[in-house]
């Protein structure tokens, strides 16, 4: 018989880390299969763990560590710097065209070039996702006839639906067509069971939608953030339907149908995902977040308010240490943030000049520079930024932006009063260093950061993974959007720039008289900024190809000592080499050589 990898794992794994109290009942190594499907408590400690395992939730973490000496059961210490507590939630931001990586532990440049082999390596989540769903499958199957409350049970069961099924649509977005496996395997199963073939694309986006349309009776319609409830299902509806339409619009069949969707269900499926975005809105269970007059603060406040009235569902954090003090907590804040930084390092994501564009000026006309005016005279940083969309300056800090009593401190050069310009990083004319504060290894990378998650206020110590802010998977501002998007694909332009004028509105900039497809698109781009949303966008458009296969740019800032405006230089294809570069077989990922290798029975994506 071959060799059994994926799908026959150990029967029960519970981590004590976040679980002490519930789990000190009795010696974990004499829990028995029939103690825990017995015990609301064990049931609610494996399924918590479960959501802990699912670190793709944040930001496409490919792993969750619960110390730095040892890894859970589906990853090792060297996966550490794909972890949450690390630099896993940057990564995904990285291969997109919003930004290049700063700090960058886990490099992605490589995978951004066209480096993506038959060997794989980026973005991975198959052994992970089979883990959890066996152990998931245990909870659907044992739970319902447990000896518990049923109402309490139907509940659980359908929080391990939904989590199975989130963790499905993290796998379809990658590879497409994956083996579904909705039972629990055993040893004595068929070859046919335990070597599954895989279910074409459309049958997992089914799969996902059926279930969220099945389940969301049995969550709970009252919003409690940390756990999924009615809303979170219709979310997640809305999302994958969205993602469906696309393919089956832009993308096509291959693979004798196992890759993608035949065009004439595209309305179909983004008739699903309006009806689900138009379900959360008329819940009036959430609202746009808009308290602040501020509108920069405001939407700031988004990400750094914990429960405020946009979170449909979040991976919570706290400050208690995860790494061994039994907390949450994550590594964003370190890793991403200016100097001052207790490593002196920060920026694991570095915003393009070309995303800085993007963003509109308040009364609505673009933000496109003129490279040659731009490099032909000095300006003061209210000359080059001012009036721009407030969601510029809560999403991406530059030169000049106002941080811990001081600014971040981009310049890399200083004109001294003589003409000359001094360059090295020991030169300085009166008490003015030739280079800011804000070089990485001597780089000064593309002269932006990243604002958002980022609050100054908080104390962030000396190592990663101290971070409590909350990482949002679901908010009101994406489901306005989406729901922009599907009204618009069915026909519906009134609707979709009804949305777009609401989000435009809390933003703080002139609405539109008329919205198409690009429009729409832009305004994912500047709201949905570095939440993990843009490369899949690019991806479901099928636009790839155009988008990411480019010479992206940066800036760079010389102070002159005189006037203490700058001198700006454009850095041209600040990726080096030849840029990034997106092939067409990449819109779905290689299933590799070694998983195909141990299971016959799997195809191999087109192209690899």
């Amino acid at each position: 018989m071959k060799k059994i990898i994926y799908f026959i794992l150990p029967l029960f794994l519970i981590s004590t880390s976040c679980q002490d109290e519930i789990l000190s009942k009795k010696p974990l190594d004499m829990i028995s299969d029939a103690a825990v499907w017995n015990d609301p408590s064990l049931i609610d400690a494996f399924l918590t763990m479960q959501y802990s395992l699912s670190s793709v939730m944040v930001n496409e973490s490919k792993t969750y560590i619960e110390s730095w000496s040892a890894g859970t059961p589906i990853s090792t210490e060297w996966d550490i710097f794909n972890s949450e507590h690390c630099y896993g939630p940057f990564i995904i931001n990285n291969i997109s065209d919003e930004g290049k990586g700063g700090w960058e532990i886990v490099p992605s440049a490589g995978y951004k070039a066209g480096g993506i082999s038959i060997n794989g390596g980026l973005l991975e989540w198959w052994e992970n996702n089979y883990y959890i769903v066996r152990n998931l499958n245990q909870i659907i199957e044992k739970v319902p006839n447990s000896p518990v409350d049923k109402a309490w049970a139907k509940t659980k069961t359908a929080e391990a639906r939904f989590l199975r099924a989130f963790n499905y649509f993290a796998m379809v977005k990658r590879y497409g067509a994956v083996p579904l496996v909705t039972k629990t395997l055993r040893l004595n199963d068929s070859e046919e069971l335990l070597y599954p073939a895989r279910n074409s694309e459309k049958e997992i986006y089914d799969f996902i939608i059926s279930e969220m349309s099945s389940i969301s009776g049995d969550l709970s319609e009252i919003v409690s953030i940390g756990r999924p409830s009615k809303w979170t299902a219709l979310a997640l509806k809305s999302r994958a339907a969205l993602y469906a339409g696309s393919i089956a619009k832009y993308g096509n069949v291959q693979l004798y149908g196992l890759l993608g969707i035949p065009s004439s269900l595209s309305n179909e499926y983004y008739t699903i995902a309006y009806e689900a975005s138009d379900s959360i809105v008329k819940s009036a269970k959430f609202s746009l977040y808009n308290v602040e007059t501020d509108k920069v603060k405001n939407f700031k406040n988004i990400f750094t308010v914990k429960n405020n009235s946009e979170v449909i569902f979040a991976k919570q954090h706290n400050y208690v240490d995860a790494l061994g003090g039994g907390g949450a907590t994550w590594g964003y804040d370190f890793v991403q943030r200016p100097k001052p930084h207790a490593w002196n390092i920060g920026m694991g994501n570095c915003p393009y000049l070309e995303l800085a564009e993007e963003f509109e000026y308040i009364d609505g006309t673009k933000g496109t520079l003129d490279r040659d005016v731009l490099q032909s005279q000095l300006w003061s940083m209210d000359e080059l930024w001012g009036n721009k969309d407030p969601r510029f300056y809560a999403t991406i800090y530059t030169m000049g932006t106002p941080w811990k009593g001081s600014i971040v401190d981009f310049h890399k050069g200083l004109i001294a009063p003589t003409g000359e310009t001094l360059e090295n990083q020991q030169d300085g004319y009166g008490g003015v260093s030739a280079w800011g504060t804000q070089n990485l290894f001597g780089n000064f990378h593309t002269g932006f950061g990243v604002m958002k998650y980022l609050d100054e206020n908080l104390p962030i110590g000396s190592t990663w993974s101290n971070s409590g802010t909350d990482y949002i998977v679901f908010r009101y501002g994406e489901i306005i959007l989406n729901l922009a998007e599907a009204a618009f694909e069915i026909g519906k332009p009134n609707e979709a720039l009804n949305a777009i004028n609401e989000i435009r509105n809390r933003a703080g900039i002139q609405q539109l008289n008329s919205v198409n497809i690009n429009k729409i698109r832009h305004e994912r781009k500047v709201e949905l900024a570095f939440e993990g949303h843009r490369y899949w966008d690019l991806r479901r458009w099928r636009i790839s190809e155009t988008e990411l296969t480019k010479k992206f740019s940066g800036l760079r800032y010389i102070l002159d000592y005189d006037t203490r405006k700058y001198k700006i230089v454009v850095l041209a294809n600040v990726d080096g080499g030849v840029g990034s570069n997106f092939n067409a077989k990449n819109y779905y990922l290689p299933v590799t050589l070694k998983r195909t290798g141990e299971n016959s029975n799997l195809v191999e994506n087109p192209g690899y």
